[in-house]
């Protein structure tokens, strides 16, 4: 019986499969539990493949296998000290990967894959498996100092540098985006022309200005073009962020001016209606200089009252007797239309004045053309 027993068992050995470490083997999945999987190999021992072995992620390998499925692996280890096959299906799946991430090199290929971590020096992908390191400087096209949005976000890159002996698999994302904005500023310039009214997004404020992002390139908003009336600051205007429509007022190279100084809105238009000589206005003091003071009538439009034109009596400086912000009530003496100058005075609607004809002065003709200047 002995005999029997012997010649089954070797019948048996010599039915199974002979395996070598390094070898590729194909089995049938008969248990599978959260971080290991066995294998029927054809092998007198099964074949297990650990969580590690599976993958680089940390993942629940119930979730991604079941029972009677068939999977290829590489076999590390005939006997793994307790009598079975140790086998990765990581390390076969990082080989194929290798070569398709080869080809991408080769090729220049566009990839995508999604951020699985943030690192201090740059982002950490996989692709099929093998891991690519995108370094911080090509990340982006501009400096970004903290890389924690990228967090789980799918990303394209290009590999510039492919060593796997090394371990060193290079992606640059950062070049995509230069080429991609260079191709769109080509278009926005062949598509923009002087005078054209386009939407645009406020990119970044300054004290001068404001940036607005066109979809190619920034155009500047000086502060002086953000209305026909004064503006003390940018950041009391817009926001980041704010969607306006501007008007392209020059384009000089690789540079575009933009204006909200739309003409149909130009408050000089119908000036000469409302500020004859002659007429009585109201206005607001915006600012004085030792000369005279400036009144803003309406926003846009500035008229210039002397400081002889205050009063009958002699005054220094129109802060003696004004204040910025203060209303005033002046009588129009002096109105050039194509050269937007209006001269006012306050002394010509004083009591018993009503004879007495009243002249712009030298020096005020002097001020206001060395103010328009």
């Amino acid at each position: 019986m002995s005999d029997m027993n012997n010649e089954f068992e070797q019948l048996l050995e010599e039915s199974l499969v002979t395996i070598h470490n390094g070898e590729i083997v194909e089995g049938t999945v008969i248990s599978v539990k959260e971080d290991e999987i066995v294998l029927n190999i054809g092998y007198k021992a099964d074949g297990i493949i650990t969580r590690n072995e599976y993958s680089n992620q940390p993942i629940d390998l119930t979730t991604v296998v079941k029972e009677g499925d068939t999977m290829t692996a590489k076999v590390l280890k005939v006997n793994d000290g307790e009598g079975q096959v140790l086998l990765t299906y990581k390390r076969l799946a990082m080989e194929k990967s290798n070569e398709r991430i080869k080809e991408a090199y080769e090729n220049k290929e566009v990839l995508k894959a999604t951020v699985t971590s943030v690192l201090s020096g740059g982002l950490s992908v996989v692709v099929e498996e093998t891991k690519v390191f995108i370094p911080a400087s090509l990340v982006s096209d501009v400096y970004e100092k903290d890389l924690s949005k990228y967090a789980g976000q799918e990303i394209e890159f290009v590999i510039t540098e492919f060593n796997p002996k090394r371990r060193r698999i290079i992606g640059d994302r950062k070049q995509l985006l230069v080429a991609e904005k260079k191709k769109q500023q080509e278009e926005l310039f062949a598509r923009i022309h002087v005078g054209d009214v386009v939407e645009g997004t406020v990119k970044n404020l300054t004290d001068f200005g404001a940036f607005i992002d066109l979809g190619g390139a920034d155009g500047l908003l000086h502060i002086s073009e953000m209305s026909w009336g004064h503006v003390e600051n940018p950041k009391k205007v817009f926001n980041v962020g704010d969607k306006t429509k501007v008007l392209i007022k020059d384009i000089k190279d690789d540079k575009i001016a933009l204006s909200l100084k739309f003409e149909d809105e130009n408050p000089w238009i119908n000036a000469d209606g409302k500020y004859s000589v002659g007429a009585v206005v109201k206005g607001t003091v915006a600012r004085m200089a030792d000369f005279g003071a400036f009144v803003e009538l309406e926003p846009g439009v500035d008229a210039l009252l002397h400081v002889s034109q205050i009063a009958k009596t002699h005054i220094d400086k129109p802060s003696d007797v004004l204040k910025v912000g203060q209303e005033i009530e002046a009588k129009v003496v002096d109105f050039k239309s194509e050269e937007h100058k209006i001269s006012l005075s306050m002394k010509a609607l004083l009591p018993d004045d009503e004879d007495e004809e009243v002249e712009v002065t030298a020096d005020a003709e002097e001020a206001t053309e060395e103010v328009t200047e």
